[in-house]
């Protein structure tokens, strides 16, 4: 009898599992990414979830995976640590995703890459720059974008050869973003010989930055760098504006000061503002041109570094998930771990530095902003236009 009853409960586990769509069966294929679509940084969350929908369409009519179509299934973080868990937590165990893709802000990536490690299910990092996140000794975790610490480096070369500055003063939200690239910049100009005579945080979505400013204009700087998001960098330029702080040159850490909304929300304050970037069109990057022209006639506005990051990541998975040996979580890790690939960001390729594993290293550039429009003046031998310096703000903000 007890023999009859254990051969009947295993008949009717076989059927179960003979009945339940596994992932390796699955003729859609699908991969959780977690963006701000709402809340203060739902224009990054737009242009990169525009950007992932744009390659998705390519890669499946291409049909780079074959027979099986690959899915993207996007979530909202709201800007916030606790949603990003939640989201995260969401695709994993409701949407059975293979593995995971965005992360944004770094505060939110930070979560959702805690969550991929605890899982054990590969991530893939397109944005969210703070150092620490690959600095964990997470093995699930996977960066495309350069980390916080490297953001300067385009801008170093320009301050050695063109500005030569003495004295800097650094603003920066108190989030892991700008901690993490507030460090970073004091560390090169301190390599630098640029004397930082201020170096203060603010709390991001605030209104009135003049008394943060004003300190600005008391130190008299010959440089001003910001670590903003978009609403930030448009009013610290125009609250500037007002003040008549005049440095030799106001730079942005990118985020903020590199989205096509920033002229049109800062005005003429924008005009002549440097930022650091990490991609531009004009990049010698297979299709990087064509990513950028075809976002433009889709979308009817312009796309940069964020939108480029999110395309490539597309692409980075659907290669990983092509090359994979099944869809288990291990073995899509040990593929994403085999990444070497151009794509329109620039060669992708993990390797470990610093304290940092699974990191992908790539060169940052220097724009700005000429009559309204983003030009990438540094290095200047791939310059789309010549750099404009010496800069006379008073006569810019007439």
């Amino acid at each position: 009898m007890m023999k009859k009853l254990v051969m009947t409960v295993m008949m009717i586990v076989l059927c179960a599992l003979l009945a339940a769509p596994s992932v390796w069966a699955r003729e859609t294929i699908k991969v959780g990414i977690v963006l701000p679509l709402t809340g203060g940084q739902a224009a990054f969350g737009e242009i990169e979830r525009n950007s992932f929908e744009m390659a998705l369409a390519e890669i499946n009519s291409a049909k780079l995976l074959g027979d099986k179509k690959l899915e993207f299934i996007f979530e909202d973080d709201t800007g916030k640590p606790e949603v990003a868990r939640s989201a995260a937590e969401k695709l994993i165990t409701k949407d059975q995703v293979v593995m995971l893709g965005g992360g944004y802000g770094s505060s939110e990536t930070f979560a959702i890459a805690g969550v991929a490690q605890q899982s054990a299910i590969p991530f893939l990092v397109n944005t969210g720059s703070a150092d620490k996140i690959t600095e964990q000794g997470w093995d699930y975790v996977y960066r495309l974008n350069p980390a916080a610490s490297d953001y300067p480096m385009g801008l170093e070369t320009f301050l050695t050869e063109v500005v030569k500055p003495k004295t800097a003063a650094i603003l920066y939200e108190d989030s892991n973003f700008g901690s993490s690239s507030s460090k970073s910049f004091e560390t090169t100009c301190k390599r630098l010989g640029i004397n930082v005579v201020l170096s203060e945080n603010y709390s991001k979505g605030g209104v009135d930055f003049k008394p943060l400013l004003v300190k600005v204009k008391q130190a008299n700087p010959d440089l001003v760098y910001m670590i903003s998001y978009l609403m930030d960098a448009s009013l610290l330029m125009g609250q500037s504006m007002e003040l008549r702080i005049t440095p030799k040159l106001f730079v942005g850490g990118a985020a903020g000061f590199t989205l096509p909304e920033f002229p049109k929300k800062a005005g003429k304050a924008s005009e002549n503002v440097f930022s650091a970037t990490l991609w531009y069109q004009t990049l010698p990057y297979p299709g990087a041109m064509e990513y950028f022209n075809n976002y433009g006639k889709k979308y009817g506005k312009e796309t940069e570094y964020h939108g480029a990051e999110a395309y490539a990541a597309a692409y980075v998975i659907a290669d990983t998930l092509k090359r994979a040996k099944s869809l288990s979580r291990p073995d899509v890790k040990a593929a994403l771990s085999a990444t070497d690939m151009m794509t329109v960001f620039g060669p992708v390729k993990f390797t470990s530095y610093d304290k940092k594993i699974n990191q992908n290293k790539l060169p940052t550039y220097l724009v700005q902003w000429i009559d309204g429009k983003l030009e990438l003046v540094w290095p200047k031998k791939i310059a789309s236009k010549p750099f404009i310096y010496p800069i006379d703000f008073e006569k810019t903000w007439k």
